[in-house]
């Protein structure tokens, strides 16, 4: 149950992300519970590996280029979804990535209280 909670969460968090920006467009509700069901899994399986693969740079940016990964789940998730689901360009994924990682964060810690 709490993870159908977070994954709802996180919905609302592309959703409003959605809003925020002219370039990001989510179709619908459904379209954005797919985009998280898909972000999670991507989380959970290419994340892992792309910050393994990236920990040299990841330490000499102190942290920083964790957007970048997160931007780029972002965009495989855009990929794997289609026209429902469209970014315009990987620096707006840079920011949308944060973005829903804020609201996402908020959300949940509105949760766990």
């Amino acid at each position: 149950m709490r993870w159908l909670v977070s994954l709802i969460l996180q919905a609302l968090a592309i959703i409003t992300a959605g809003y925020l920006f002219d370039g990001f467009y989510i179709e619908s509700f459904w379209i954005a519970i797919i985009a998280a069901v898909i972000l999670t899994v991507l989380n959970a399986i290419v994340k892992p590996i792309l910050v393994i693969l990236t920990l040299p740079i990841t330490i000499l940016t102190l942290g920083l280029f964790m957007f970048v990964i997160n931007a780029i789940t972002l965009m495989l998730a855009q990929s794997i979804i289609g026209d429902g689901f469209v970014i315009d360009g990987f620096g707006l994924a840079i920011v949308a990535s944060i973005v829903i990682s804020l609201i996402n964060m908020v959300l949940q810690s509105g949760l766990n209280d």
